[in-house]
């Protein structure tokens, strides 16, 4: 005797339907405000006031996320964002200048009377 395979079905929907099965979306989430690093840098690395820029736009972005427009919030964020390199940058130069200046100069002031 001959053995054939078995009737196997699958579900598919009549011709001419669609079906539409429904995704569940993960919610995004909410823009960075970067609010810490801006008040960190206009705390400690405030130069020509670009941490008081970048506090102010962190404050706008973090307003924005509590009203949902998530676009405001990511715009306001990487303007944040950018000051706080900016100054950042700034900060740690004119430190790491500064120090080497006092290295530099600061013996000869003390050697000569």
């Amino acid at each position: 005797m001959q053995s054939y395979p078995q009737h196997t079905s699958i579900d598919m929907p009549p011709y001419g339907q669609n079906v539409i099965t429904a995704v569940p979306i993960s919610p995004q989430p909410p823009p960075r405000d970067f609010v810490l690093w801006s008040l960190f840098n206009f705390v400690l690395c405030n130069a020509f006031c670009l941490g008081l820029c970048a506090l102010s736009y962190s404050i706008k972005s973090r307003d924005r996320i509590i009203a949902k427009d998530f676009v405001g919030a990511s715009s306001y964020g990487r303007t944040a964002k950018i000051f706080n390199i900016i100054a950042l940058c700034l900060g740690l130069s004119v430190t790491i200048l500064s120090i080497v200046l006092v290295v530099l100069y600061l013996p000869i002031y003390i050697v000569q009377p």
